[in-house]
């Protein structure tokens, strides 16, 4: 769905497990934006954001409120978990959201009923 899939090394540490070899881990350059952005949110989103800024053309997949609003401010293009699920669904790459959306529950992924309504909607299901 993405032409290239960078994160963060404070990504991958929090996710705890290995990433498939397809996932580029960088490192941003400017640990002192990064130190600044982690007073603000926690360090997975900030040295995400902290990329981003530096490399061109590139989105950040963003959950946190927090950060999806600092993100936006900066002019980072943004989409969700959800939002990537919904895309894989449009391209033909899943067929239901709706599997998706139940290991999601069984998370401690935070999802209002009012967005997985409209996911379902945006979706077609």
């Amino acid at each position: 769905m993405y032409g290239k899939v960078i994160t963060t090394a404070e990504v991958a540490d929090e996710f705890g497990e290995s990433l498939p070899e397809w996932v580029e881990i960088r490192i941003a350059s400017d640990a002192y934006r990064q130190r600044i952005l982690e007073l603000q949110i926690n360090k997975g989103e900030a040295s995400t954001i902290a990329l981003a800024i530096e490399l061109t053309d590139s989105a950040v997949i963003l959950d946190d409120y927090k950060a999806r609003k600092i993100a936006e401010s900066l002019g980072i293009p943004i989409i969700g978990t959800i939002g990537v699920i919904i895309s894989a669904k449009k391209l033909g790459v899943i067929e239901s959201i709706k599997p998706y959306l139940q290991k999601i529950r069984q998370t401690n992924f935070r999802i209002s009923e009012e967005i997985e309504k409209r996911a379902l909607e945006e979706s077609g299901e």
